[in-house]
């Protein structure tokens, strides 16, 4: 069984790889192939439906036992005793009652025969079978054939020759289609064969018929043809004096149902018609905006430096107009993360061009300088370059692999309170060392304070901005930091004391933009800090904002994540 199972599905993927190379290649021959199945199985179904054949099968088994009735009794009408077998009973005479009233066949002997005269028929039977195109056989007591319509004599002569063989429609390929259409399933007819003028007795019918009672029989030829027959008994005086046997042409019920199923296949024709345009129409409005936004994804492919705009299908309100707004996202995110790749190799390269130059007019002036102070100073600018060469290029790193390993670490809930007691607690004992405190103060008593995503880089943002508001701060100044909480988000704020923002605020965050307060050493910070905060911080879908003060000078930082449900 494991090896049946296993040739059927290697039969089936191999059945399946065929079609998908030749039939359903293209999105538009799978819409067409597809509804013309569903429509190919409804008209077989229509063609084999047997409930119709049947119907037509009992009309006419019907009607052929109507008219045999009909012409059983003409015919023993016109049938006439036969003299030479008359015999009077004695015996009825002397039941007779007087006054009882006395019918002539009375007297008569019960099995009194009443034999049919062909000749006398022979018109009879012509006149009535004739329009009908049905093929009468009389047969008597014996089954002996007396007289049949397809050969009708009189004094001798042949009156007429009925042609009861089916022609051929002339067509082979209508041959064909009768042939293939005579195969119903669920039909099992047995075969008909035409048997000798003394072997009568050997339809079933006749023989039933012969017992006094009509029955009736469907057969089909060599051909498949239907021949329906009926055997009805023809009596006279109560007694059977022979058998009428009435059966159709071979294919006259055939023909009626193979006119109705062209009907059935010119209708199917048109239906076929009409689907193979409504697909067209169908796969127009999906493989053709299909092969559009693959074609235009191609150009971005090989496009190069050059911008290669997705066709925008977003007014549809179906999958289309989605995957088009899709595409037209992704392809705007990648261009505007290599435009930001880009820039920021640039700033990397004019940032890293500064201590490399200072670096190299140092070392290049080191064996020039005469006095032990200018060596001294020479060396110092040199560790200070070296130092200043190490600060970018880890924070360089670090920013490179942000968005990698935000992207591939889980995230996890985050109890943002206990955060920052962490790093206050680390950052209140650097910032004792300027006389700086830092405070942090919750307001999260109904909604709890967690929010989804990275310990490690939220507690890097939460560093950043307390690190950077300590280093503004005067000596005596206070660094706040406030969390507060609603039913959405979580904010947390960070003040200081210190002289504010200068300048223009929204540069505050781009790459390597430093403002740093007087007296510091140039270079001890690399400008990144704020400029990966605000990328954690969308990574995490928040914001982050800063502004100055209004109540007094300083500067303030707010970062606003969403909350965490359960």
């Amino acid at each position: 069984m494991r090896g049946i199972g296993e040739a059927f599905g290697a039969f089936w993927s191999a059945l399946s790889r065929v079609l998908a190379l030749t039939i359903f290649k293209t999105l538009t021959r799978r819409i067409i192939v597809l509804n013309l199945a569903a429509l190919l199985v409804l008209v077989v179904g229509i063609l084999y439906l047997n409930q119709w054949r049947a119907g037509l099968i009992d009309a006419r088994v019907q009607s052929l036992r109507v008219q045999g009735e009909i012409i059983s009794a003409a015919i023993a009408a016109s049938a006439t005793v036969d003299s030479d077998v008359i015999s009077v009973d004695p015996n009825r005479l002397l039941e007779l009652q007087t006054g009882e009233p006395v019918s002539p066949l009375s007297f008569f002997d019960p099995t009194l025969e009443f034999p049919i005269n062909p000749e006398r028929v022979a018109p009879l039977l012509r006149n009535l079978v004739t329009p009908t195109r049905t093929r009468a056989r009389i047969y008597d007591q014996d089954g002996l054939l007396i007289l049949d319509s397809a050969n009708i004599y009189a004094r001798g002569e042949v009156l007429r020759k009925l042609n009861v063989e089916q022609n051929s429609s002339g067509f082979f390929l209508f041959d064909w289609w009768n042939a293939i259409m005579a195969w119903v399933p669920g039909d099992q007819f047995p075969l008909y064969q035409e048997y000798g003028a003394d072997e009568g007795k050997r339809y079933p019918e006749v023989t039933a018929a012969l017992s006094g009672s009509a029955a009736d029989i469907v057969r089909v030829d060599n051909q498949h043809q239907l021949v329906v027959s009926v055997a009805v008994p023809i009596q006279r005086v109560r007694s059977t004096v022979g058998v009428l046997l009435l059966s159709t042409a071979p294919g006259e019920i055939d023909s009626i149902v193979t006119t109705e199923r062209w009907s059935i296949l010119r209708i199917a024709m048109v239906a076929a018609a009409v689907v193979i345009i409504l697909s067209l129409l169908l796969a127009g409005t999906i493989a053709g905006p299909m092969r559009r936004l693959s074609e235009a994804a191609e150009r971005v492919q090989t496009a190069g430096n050059a911008r290669a705009e997705i066709p925008d299908f977003t007014d549809r309100v179906d999958e289309i107009g989605h995957l088009s707004g899709a595409l037209r996202a992704m392809t705007d995110a990648l261009y505007a993360r290599i435009e930001a790749i880009e820039r920021f190799a640039a700033d990397v390269a004019h940032e890293l061009k500064n201590p490399l130059t200072s670096l190299r007019s140092a070392v290049e002036t080191l064996p020039r300088a005469k006095r032990p102070e200018d060596v001294e100073r020479l060396n110092a600018i040199i560790q200070h370059d070296v130092r200043r060469l190490d600060r970018l290029i880890s924070d360089i790193s670090n920013a490179s692999r942000l968005d990698a390993e935000l992207a591939r670490e889980t995230g996890e809930r985050v109890d943002m309170v206990k955060l920052a007691e962490t790093m206050t607690g680390i950052q209140r004992d650097l910032a004792a060392a300027r006389d700086v405190k830092v405070e942090l103060e919750t307001h999260t008593s109904r909604y709890p304070a967690v929010v989804f995503g990275h310990d490690s880089r939220l507690a890097q943002v939460f560093n950043n901005l307390v690190d950077n508001a300590v280093s503004f701060s005067p000596e005596g100044g206070t660094v706040r930091a406030v969390i507060s909480t609603d039913a959405e988000k979580v904010i947390f704020t960070v003040t200081d004391e210190g002289p504010g923002i200068r300048g223009d605020v929204s540069r505050i965050f781009q790459r390597f933009y430093t403002d740093r307060p007087d007296g510091e050493h140039f270079g001890d910070h690399s400008g990144l800090g704020l400029s990966i905060s605000r990328q954690i911080v969308i990574a995490h879908k928040g914001k982050i904002e800063a502004a100055n003060r209004t109540d007094r000078s300083g500067a303030r930082f707010t970062v606003t994540l969403p909350r965490a449900r359960k």
